[in-house]
This record gives C-alpha cells, sequence and structure tokens, in this order.
C-alpha cells in the first residue's frame, strides 16, 4: 500500500509566511524584489550568474537546455509559464524567483521540464513573491536499505511464528518446532511482497520517488500488518496515480491465487486430540470469501471436512491473508489504493464516496452485532475499520500535479473491474473466535 510523504511538499505552514522546512532553508541575506530583478537583468546581460557558479543555467548543454540531469533546467525552460527574477542555490537545492503566469496551474506547466533534469519541486509562496524549490529526486535507494532489510527479516520470524501455530505447534512450549510455519511463512510473504512491488515498480516507471517496502512485523494469528511503500514524490497526473494504485491490487491478487491454489493441493492438516479437551485451546472460525469458495470448486478440494479436528493447509490462510488484504487496500477512501483509484477515475466523487464508506463499515459492525447476534469481539474488526477509514477519509487521497489529465476508458474498466474483483474477497465475518 502506497502512502505519500507528509514532510514533503507545501504546507500551510510555507504559504502564511511562518517558520516552515523551506522557509527555514531559504536564503539568508534575501533582497527586495526590486533588487533581484536588477540582478537578474545584469547577471543576464553578462551570461551567468554568481549565484550558480560558473556559466550560466541559460548556457547550452548537452542535449539542449535542460536535460542535463546534473543541472536544473535554465530559466528559459520555464518561461512559458514562470517568470524568474532570481534563480539562487543553497546546498542541494535551487531557489527561482519570480512570477508565475499561469496562477493554480504553475507546478504542473513546470514539473516536466524539472523531471527530465532530475528534480522534484514544490510551489511557495512568500511577501507576495512565488519562489520555486528544486531539489535532486532520489532515483533510488541509496546503499543498503538496512530498514527494510531488518523489517523484513523480523516479518519472516513473526510469520513463522504464526504460522507454526497454524501448524498445532506451540512456540512457547516448543521453540524449536517454529520452523515447522515455513510454508505459511512463504505464502504470506510472497503475497504481500509481490502487492508491495507492483507499487514500487509504477513509481520507477512514472518517475515517482519512493522507498522500498517497509514489512510490518506484528505477534498475531498472521504475524504481520502487511507492507507499505512510502511515495515521497509529487504524483504528476491521474495516469500515474492509477497505475500505482492498482498495480498493488492487482499484482497481489495474482499472487493470492497462485499461493491459495497451491495450498488447496496440499494435505490438509489435523489438531492434536488432547486439544479437543485443553482448557487452554481455543476454536478459531475462518470466512471464506467468495472468491476462495471459487478456486476450491475450480480445483476441486475442499475447504471443509468431516473430522472437526482436520482443517485446510496453512498455505492457503496465507492465500486467505491475501484475499482480506486486498479488500481493505481496495476500500475506496484515502490513500488506500482504493481511494488512489476513485481519486483518479472520478475526481468528483471521491469526497462522497470516502464519507460514505466509514458509516457503511459501522453499519456492518451494527448488523452482526444486532442482528446476526455475533459476539462484540468478532465484530471489532469492522468498527476499528470504520475508524481507520473516517480517519483516512479526512486526511484525503494524493492529489496528482496535472489534475486535468484524464485517464481514458481502458483504465477506467480495469479499475471497475479490480474493485469487481476485491469484493470477491469479502467476507462479513472473516475470523471469529467460536469457543
Amino acid at each position: 500500500m502506497p502512502s505519500e510523504d507528509p514532510g514533503r511538499g507545501v504546507g500551510p505552514r510555507d504559504r502564511d509566511g511562518r517558520d516552515g522546512t523551506e522557509r527555514d532553508r531559504e536564503p539568508s541575506d534575501r533582497r527586495d524584489r526590486s533588487e533581484r530583478q536588477s540582478r537578474w537583468g545584469a547577471a543576464s546581460a553578462n551570461g551567468g550568474t554568481a549565484d550558480l557558479g560558473p556559466g550560466s543555467l541559460d548556457a547550452e548543454q548537452p542535449g539542449g537546455p535542460g536535460t542535463d540531469a546534473n543541472r536544473p533546467p535554465p530559466p528559459s525552460a520555464i518561461d512559458h509559464a514562470f517568470h524568474v527574477t532570481e534563480v539562487r542555490t543553497e546546498g542541494d537545492r535551487v531557489y527561482y524567483f519570480g512570477h508565475a503566469l499561469v496562477g493554480d496551474d504553475l507546478e504542473a506547466a513546470i514539473t516536466p521540464a524539472f523531471r527530465n533534469a532530475g528534480y522534484a519541486i514544490s510551489h511557495v509562496e512568500r511577501a507576495g513573491e512565488d519562489v520555486v524549490v528544486a531539489r535532486p529526486a532520489a532515483s533510488g535507494v541509496d546503499g543498503v536499505p538496512w530498514t527494510h532489510l531488518l523489517l523484513f527479516v523480523l516479518t519472516i520470524g513473526s510469520t513463522l511464528i504464526a504460522g507454526s501455530m497454524w501448524f498445532f505447534v506451540n512456540p512457547i512450549q516448543e521453540p524449536t518446532q517454529i520452523w515447522k510455519g515455513w510454508p505459511f511463512s512463504v505464502g504470506i510473504m510472497t503475497v504481500l511482497g509481490v502487492h508491495e512491488m507492483g507499487h514500487y515498480v509504477m513509481t520507477r516507471r512514472h518517475d515517482v520517488d519512493a522507498t522500498l517496502p517497509y514489512f510490518i512485523p506484528v505477534p498475531t494469528l498472521i504475524g504481520t500488518m502487511g507492507a507499505v511503500i512510502r511515495m515521497k514524490g509529487s504524483m504528476p497526473d491521474r495516469k500515474a496515480l492509477f497505475d500505482i494504485g492498482v498495480a498493488g491490487p492487482i499484482a497481489g491478487l495474482i499472487a493470492t491465487v497462485a499461493v491459495t491454489v497451491v495450498g488447496l493441493y496440499l494435505d490438509p492438516v489435523t489438531a492434536p486430540a488432547e486439544l479437543a479437551t485443553s482448557e487452554n485451546a481455543q476454536e478459531i472460525a475462518i470466512g471464506f470469501p467468495p472468491l476462495l469458495h471459487f478456486l476450491s470448486w475450480l480445483t476441486g478440494q475442499p475447504l471443509y471436512y468431516d473430522d472437526p479436528l482436520t482443517t485446510v493447509h496453512p498455505v492457503v490462510v496465507a492465500g486467505w491473508v491475501g484475499m482480506f488484504v486486498t479488500f481493505l487496500n481496495l476500500i475506496p477512501v484515502g490513500q488506500l489504493d482504493g481511494g488512489h483509484v476513485v481519486r483518479a477515475i472520478a475526481p468528483e466523487y471521491q469526497a462522497t464516496i470516502a464519507a460514505v464508506v466509514p458509516g457503511v463499515l459501522y453499519a456492518l459492525a451494527g448488523y452482526l452485532l444486532l442482528v446476526r447476534d455475533l459476539a462484540p469481539r468478532n465484530v471489532t474488526l469492522w468498527i476499528v475499520w470504520g475508524t481507520i477509514a473516517l480517519a483516512l477519509a479526512f486526511v484525503g487521497p494524493a492529489t496528482p500535479t496535472d489534475d486535468s489529465t484524464d485517464i481514458g476508458w481502458k483504465r477506467t474498466v480495469v479499475g471497475i473491474a479490480t474493485f469487481v474483483v476485491g469484493m470477491t474477497c469479502f467476507a462479513p465475518v472473516p475470523i471469529a473466535i467460536v469457543s
């Protein structure tokens, strides 16, 4: 699941003149507008600016102005949308002072020139003047991604422990038997990894700066809370927003189907007889979604057995987790994959849909509690997710720099089909503690 880095871009503090990240890094020896205009005119006449070192940004570069990935674009590359009065550098950042010629569409108009030169930009306002701040866009992961590797290894460990319990191993009493959970661990890590790499590949395709996946180890029945990538660059347009948002669920679903089919062909597991009479044992029921029932029918492999102590192979449980994660990610609110897809397909309806979704989840919890008469512990999941959806709806989805580009009917069809398939991953009671 991709999420935008709230630390990048321009927030309210940048625009209202109070201290903010960009303001803190603004050159300390700024002059008033008239001084800058006269200095820029003199610099242009002399063919260079002292602030930028030897040579002028407007000087010819290999491949034409603004194409050298080691240099920011010259003012002439953006003069159709931004009248530049001065250019200054501080550290790895380049500041373009001047006046926007296209109003609110400034970033959309000049982003391509900066992206081609290997720069990301943000737009701030200072004392009635526009400032475009350019910084080198990261081209990938620098050095060894130790944090990602550590979380990956920890998640392998937590899913091994969880997997061993699905093989009826007590990890506390039998720590040397934890290794038996490896099929579950491989299955669930494959599903989550493929899902997140679907997002990551698309961020690279659209030149959006993003991190590698962060896996989240948690000591639960499935051993993880999933994985996320963090998008640090701006979203160029609605096509990129759609492609990045939909790639994860599609890739994850393909992996989920493959893992589930493999699991269905594996032998079921049977709990030790003493568990049936143990005072510390708990019976957990899994709600299989329609997609899992369809795969069971397609392969001719059962999901239920006559022996109450016999259940499906834990790799099937890993596939079930993949389906559940896919459904949750396709909830159409905020920074979830579904929120990105809806924002790209129908931006005018996104806010309305996001406002309705939390109420639907709360209503589902009420139905299960009051009509189906389920125990509160078995409906808490939807209350929690209703609250999460409410918070995500308040934050809102990613906003593309160019919000005018239509995504086309093909992407719209793919998006609708993804939501339809995602609904086949839904089970009203995905997991319940029976006794």
